[in-house]
């Protein structure tokens, strides 16, 4: 009992859930994939990336906020907080809603689909509040053990719905978008009886923490607004310029890059507190060495996996996402991926890096030169190529400018050169693999 003690605590969870959330989706995918129509499958994606925008830029406005003033702050005060998010989240949400409102009515496109999304799209935004909130406040209090049993039922429950709806032989995009709704409505009624959403506080709101709260959120939610654009981009344009069901195939290589993102998450949550820890006792050289070590380890790590994704990302897509997208583009597209996946850890550590030097602003920027090279990239690849290989090529020009971008903001204040990350990450492989080298020595003699 106690060994289990030692291992399962919040880090373990946190990694669990991180871990475990991207692997339950990708199977949801794969089961759509698989099941539903290429058209209705390009639908459910568009829904998809469309509801992820919305519900980044609620994310980005309060949870770094509400997690900053309730972490560690009276009874009183963090009633306060998160009476005062509960408010800024419902303006923030029934703003939104009200705007889908709007389209759904007065903008008729004559896509019985495209109607669809918009008819649910504000239902399941307002549903899916409460949820939101709890998460951020367990987040706050460290709960991680409940955050992973709001993502199961959330996760898990969308699951059993899809397969219920294909037992009864009644999959298509319409019963997909009722289980995504009612798995949310389901999940936000247990965090509210469960006490988690701390409802109760909206009494105990205040116009002062209110606008503290979106003071501090408007670089935060900059910066995320930008990477769900410069995430979404791509398949809004492939929407106006292609067929529907170039969405899905394009999809398909874009989600498998989660795989990447997993290690990516736990690297940052490790980093965060050291980096913090440095920069407020004003230690640039450390912050720059942290900076250096995880980023560089995690980059000569990822090498062999981005070399062994161009060989087997083919067979990873059959048997995911089935034999329809073997002869599509969608591994090739995988392959142009991986050019600039071992980046991908230099550019988020050169963000969150700015961040800890308090220069939230010059990440924002960042990110939003990311979406504008993007997007006129995009358009660039596919006048060029005529094709989605266009679209993808662009996205190398869009990583390697945020690299270069990320590189000179951080030599103005830190001393580094990016071929100490590689040299760096190199040496840190070489002496792990010398330390279980040498243990496993000792434990055979």
């Amino acid at each position: 009992m106690s060994f289990f003690k030692k291992i399962i605590n919040k880090h373990t969870i946190n990694l669990a859930s991180s871990a475990a959330m991207p692997l339950i989706g990708m199977l949801v995918l794969s089961i759509l994939a698989h099941q539903l129509p290429e058209v209705d499958f390009g639908n459910y994606i568009f829904f998809l990336q469309t509801f992820l925008l919305a519900d980044m830029f609620r994310t980005g406005f309060l949870q770094t906020s509400l997690v900053k003033f309730y972490a560690g702050a009276p009874a009183d005060r963090a009633k306060n907080v998160a009476g005062s998010a509960w408010s800024v989240g419902f303006i923030l949400t029934f703003g939104l809603a009200f705007i889908d409102l709007l389209l759904y009515f007065f903008v008729k496109s004559g896509n019985n689909d495209l109607e669809d999304t918009l008819k649910w799209f504000g239902i399941i935004y307002i549903c899916t509040l409460p949820s939101a909130i709890a998460g951020w406040i367990l987040q706050a209090e460290e709960r991680f053990d409940k955050m992973f049993i709001i993502q199961i039922i959330n996760q898990g429950g969308f699951l059993v719905l899809v397969l219920i709806a294909i037992y009864l032989k009644n999959i298509n995009f319409e019963t997909v978008i009722y289980s995504y709704l009612g798995t949310n409505i389901f999940t936000s009624l247990v965090c509210l009886l469960m006490g988690w959403s701390k409802m109760h506080t909206i009494k105990h709101k205040s116009i002062a923490s209110m606008k503290e709260l979106a003071h501090f959120g408007k670089y935060s939610v900059g910066t995320s607004l930008g990477s769900t654009l410069l995430r979404s981009s791509d398949t809004f344009i492939i929407k106006i310029m292609f067929p529907t069901a170039y969405v899905g195939i394009y999809y398909i290589p874009q989600r498998l890059m989660e795989i990447f993102e997993i290690p990516m998450r736990s690297f940052v949550s490790t980093a965060l507190p050291e980096l913090s820890a440095a920069a407020q006792r004003n230690d640039k050289p450390a912050v720059a060495e942290i900076m250096k070590r995880y980023g560089g380890l995690l980059t000569v790590l990822l090498l062999p996996v981005a070399v062994g994704g161009c060989i087997l990302g083919g067979l990873v897509i059959h048997l995911l996402f089935g034999n329809k997208y073997v002869d599509s583009d969608a591994f090739n597209i995988f392959r142009i991926f991986m050019c600039y996946v071992i980046i991908m850890p230099i550019d988020r550590f050169f963000g969150i890096t700015l961040d800890i030097l308090n220069k939230p602003h010059l990440n924002m920027t960042k990110v939003f030169l990311m979406l504008t090279i993007n997007i006129v990239a995009d358009f660039a690849g596919i006048a060029i190529f005529h094709n989605l290989y266009g679209v993808a090529i662009a996205s190398l020009f869009t990583y390697y400018s945020g690299v270069l971008f990320g590189y000179f903001m951080l030599k103005k204040h830190l001393d580094f050169t990016l071929n100490d990350l590689f040299s760096l990450g190199y040496g840190q492989l070489k002496e792990m693999v010398s330390n279980l080298l040498a243990k496993r020595r000792s434990q055979s003699t």
